[in-house]
């Protein structure tokens, strides 16, 4: 048995506002929200709950199926990059998931 650490980096889009003395900033695209007291502190607190929302469907195995419900399909081709900035704000989550790897092929060490 080995343990495999691998981290994904995803890059969505965000909104920030103000209401009241609190800053709610949200991901539209997978319905989370967070808040903060200020700007960056409520864009670091929406990163850290997008990431454990990744990270807690990966681990009841409902990653695939919650994605499809955000409205996300898996593409058939790889894109090519777009030459300009996509619009709005984004922010990038690196979410990390732990494998445990049992590798039962023939000649395999694992």
């Amino acid at each position: 048995m080995k343990i495999i650490r691998a981290t994904f980096t995803v890059t969505l889009p965000f909104r920030i506002q103000k209401e009241g003395g609190i800053y709610i900033s949200s991901c539209p695209p997978l319905d989370v929200f967070s808040q903060g007291e200020t700007v960056k502190k409520a864009e670091e607190n929406l990163v850290e709950a997008v990431r454990l929302f990744i990270n807690s469907c990966f681990v009841r195995g409902t990653l695939d199926k919650v994605l499809r419900q955000c409205g996300f399909v898996p593409m058939t081709t790889t894109p090519k990059p777009a030459p300009r900035k996509p619009p709005g704000r984004q922010i990038t989550v690196p979410v990390p998931f732990p494998f445990v790897f049992h590798d039962q092929r023939p000649g395999c060490q694992g």
